[in-house]
């Protein structure tokens, strides 16, 4: 068998995943479109009540005076589906289902304005289901309707907790789900920062779990410049809070443009290592490097070593979110390629003699790549299920709400 047929095998789950995405083709008709219109500017107010207890006081007055704004196109909304209750019928949507969800977003805008973020997020939970299905249900692989961005999973016993970069309220937001398709915001994964790292620019997270203790692997900028680095924080539960109580970061390549997008890989014989993205846009590189036993610091003489360079047209010069794993007997590096604010970014992969490379890519054409109903998917994450079956979670954009501050919402 070729290694291409291999990785093949291994990346059923992702191909399997891009044409559940596809399916969404009849979902954006006219009625409906102008309403995931209004409800895309809604998770955008919303994406910080994903947190409990962390919204600062001037986060707080931001979010306020958001509000009115979020409650008039609230009203214009319920006008427009007054008027278009007859085309959603027609496509299977009920009406009621919209207005669960847009009652849950406005419902969760109240809390904030009684500064209860606790109440916010159990509200935003409450109709993750209702606003799913608005969106296009778990069928079409959309899972958690609000903003999480480089979402990392990971299995503990029968729960799946994941993770994401900061959405305003919180440094790494995490959620959980029993089934992978009801997913609770459970808070803050990270409640404080090093004094090194700069508030509100924390994000790309993953969890390993070594020695009983688990590791929260993520990029910070470092305070006072734009340099951005790696650090990692420690917890006795995967729901934290991870605790980082480091003097100064755990990689950083400044003359390289920074150090960012951290993967924790654990060997098939309990190695561990960390992966990451160094460089900006047209400059990126992949590295690789052992890990102490502990995984908080590197191994005694260990060296970053360069595994892959971007190397194919569609990537146009960026390779970042590497995610390593460890299949058949062979080692898969899962990459996301091209300009994450666009909806061009998409998810390539490449074969890999070991953890530290060398590594050949293998996507002249991504796996993993925007059509109808989703655009720009990346921040890839590869996992099993309880029945040792293959995942990939990503993070997307609706189409016509593509590039920051639109909310990436959690696909499966």
């Amino acid at each position: 068998m070729t290694a291409v047929a291999l990785a093949a095998g291994v990346l059923t789950a992702a191909l399997w995943t891009d044409v559940q995405a596809r399916a969404r083709a009849g979902h954006e008709q006219a009625a409906l479109g102008r309403a995931d219109a209004h409800l895309a500017a809604l998770r955008r107010d919303v994406a910080s009540t994903e947190h409990a207890d962390t919204v600062t006081t001037t986060q707080r007055a931001g979010l306020r005076s958001s509000i009115s704004s979020t409650l008039e196109q609230l009203t214009s909304l319920n006008s427009v589906l007054a008027s278009t209750d007859g085309h959603a019928v027609q496509q299977g949507d009920s009406i009621d289902v919209i207005q669960t969800c847009l009652g849950g977003v406005q419902n969760a805008l109240n809390q904030i304005a009684a500064r209860n973020n606790g109440g916010a997020a159990g509200d935003i939970s409450a109709v993750s289901g209702p606003c799913s299905q608005l969106d296009g249900g778990s069928i079409a692989g959309l899972v958690y309707p609000f903003d999480f961005p480089d979402p990392a999973v990971t299995l503990v016993g029968q729960t799946y907790f994941a993770y994401a970069t900061n959405s305003v309220a919180g440094n790494i937001q995490i959620v959980q789900s029993n089934d992978l398709t009801d997913w609770t915001a459970v808070g803050n994964a990270l409640p404080s920062l090093p004094a090194w790292a700069a508030p509100d620019f924390t994000w790309a997270p993953a969890v390993a779990q070594l020695g009983g203790k688990f590791l929260l692997y993520y990029a910070a900028d470092v305070a006072g410049s734009e340099t951005e680095c790696i650090s990692v924080a420690t917890a006795d539960q995967p729901q934290g809070p991870f605790i980082d109580a480091s003097t100064a970061p755990l990689e950083c390549q400044p003359a390289l443009g920074g150090s960012i997008d951290p993967d924790s890989f654990v060997d098939t014989n309990g190695t561990p290592y960390l992966v990451w993205k160094s460089g900006g846009p047209g400059s990126s590189r992949l590295w690789s490097e052992q890990l102490a036993p502990s995984g908080t610091a590197m191994a005694p003489g260990a060296a970053p070593t360069l595994v892959l360079t971007p190397d194919q047209g569609w990537q146009a010069g960026t390779v970042e979110a590497p995610d390593l794993v460890a299949a058949g007997g062979r080692y898969f590096l899962f990459y996301s390629g091209n300009d994450w604010n666009s909806a061009n970014y998409a998810v390539g992969v490449a074969l890999c003699a070991g953890p530290s490379g060398p590594c050949r890519d293998v996507s002249p054409t991504p796996v993993l790549a925007g059509g109808p109903g989703v655009a720009g998917p990346g921040g890839e994450t590869v996992f099993s299920d309880t029945a040792g079956s293959y995942w990939v979670a990503f993070h997307a954009w609706v189409p016509g709400a593509v590039g920051f501050p639109n909310s990436r919402d959690l696909y499966l």
